[in-house]
């Protein structure tokens, strides 16, 4: 498995030994904000729909945020490979003007989403009776209400502030909203550190709420008044507060697979700068982590996976041709994971859920 590196929680462990994977175990799915990092995620995407998860007998509860969120997007629609490969090539090929603004953006990623979605992928999202979306983002309060930089750059910086303190400092600035599939509730997963509030996903109002998850201050714009969800609101990305998930995962009967790009957790957007923060290991007890590996990053272009300064860093030609070298190169740690399987060969290469902070191992 020199592609693949896999992380797991002491029940989740036991589980493994005496079981394997045996996708009916898994009753969530997991998937973090950040941008393109997750195009080396794509191949074990599309063999977790086309295959691992494609008979199972039992619903999927997955949930999201930002990028995380559209990509568990497509596994909840009727045709889910096709719907990963349509995200996949207009989110790798994107291309903008010189300078552009967050409309701009903004109206590239809807367009974006309403292709991925296609005619029928709203509705199929938001009632899929087996593969359960839950789309988190953030409701702003006070001056992140705003557009305007001045105002959202106030915002920022006291909310970065604040959460320096305690993560719950997030809560004078946002309040958390799972949007969640329609046979699903705020029992599924009752979240309890932050201010949260749960909205029923309709095929009305799924756009918007994927739009709203993905919206990065000052990128993009925020996102109003989101059917289901009080009459004012603003919304920006779900990965400001849960920018890789640190969640109560350990609440759940059965176990989490968590297909992430790095090997450890950052549990929010601005804990980028909190070094010392990082993400409750008691959560993870029943959670499998899936990351590339660092011998795989090493391989890539550049030696790194994608990331947004892509857009700053390289021409535009240089950035698409990097970007689907390793798309195309992603499909080695579904081919691994595959092999682990099927044959159950590498089991005794997983190593304990890591809390501190580490990249690639």
């Amino acid at each position: 498995m020199s592609s693949l590196r896999i992380f797991a929680g002491p029940r989740a462990l036991a589980t493994l030994r005496a079981d394997g994977f045996a996708a009916d175990n898994f009753s969530w799915l997991a998937g973090a904000s950040g941008g393109p990092k997750w195009f080396v995620l794509h191949g074990l995407d599309r063999y977790l729909a086309s295959s691992f998860f494609h008979d199972r007998q039992a619903p999927l509860h997955m949930i999201g945020s930002s990028a995380g969120a559209w990509r568990l997007a497509c596994f909840a629609q009727r045709d889910p490979v096709p719907a990963m490969d349509r995200l996949a090539k207009l989110y790798s090929q994107q291309t903008y003007s010189d300078n552009p603004d967050a409309h701009e953006i903004s109206r590239e990623a809807r367009a974006m989403l309403a292709a991925m979605m296609g005619e029928h992928g709203a509705g199929d999202i938001a009632g899929n009776q087996m593969m359960r979306l839950h789309v988190i983002a953030d409701r702003a309060r006070g001056m992140l209400r705003s557009d305007r930089r001045l105002p959202l750059s106030l915002g920022l910086a006291a909310s970065a502030a604040g959460n320096m303190i305690s993560r719950r400092g997030l809560s004078w600035f946002f309040e958390r909203h799972v949007f969640h599939n329609a046979l699903d509730s705020a029992q599924t997963l009752p979240l309890t550190d932050l201010p949260s509030r749960y909205v029923t996903l309709t095929p009305e109002n799924v756009p918007d709420a994927l739009m709203a998850s993905g919206s990065i201050p000052f990128v993009m714009e925020s996102v109003h008044d989101i059917a289901g969800t009080r009459a004012g609101s603003v919304f920006r990305d779900g990965g400001i507060t849960d920018y890789h998930l640190d969640l109560p995962f350990q609440q759940a009967k059965g176990l989490v697979l968590y297909p992430h790009f790095y090997a450890s957790i950052t549990p929010g957007w601005f804990d980028r700068f909190v070094p010392w923060r990082t993400a409750h290991a008691g959560y993870f007890d029943n959670a499998v982590l899936l990351a590339p590996s660092r011998e795989f990053v090493d391989s890539l272009p550049y030696g790194k996976i994608p990331d947004r300064n892509d857009f700053k860093r390289l021409d535009t030609a240089e950035r698409l041709r990097y970007w689907q070298i390793v798309l195309q190169e992603s499909e080695r740690l579904a081919d691994d994971f595959q092999a682990l399987v099927e044959t159950g060969t590498g089991l005794e290469t997983i190593q304990a859920f890591q809390s501190q902070r580490i990249k690639h191992v």
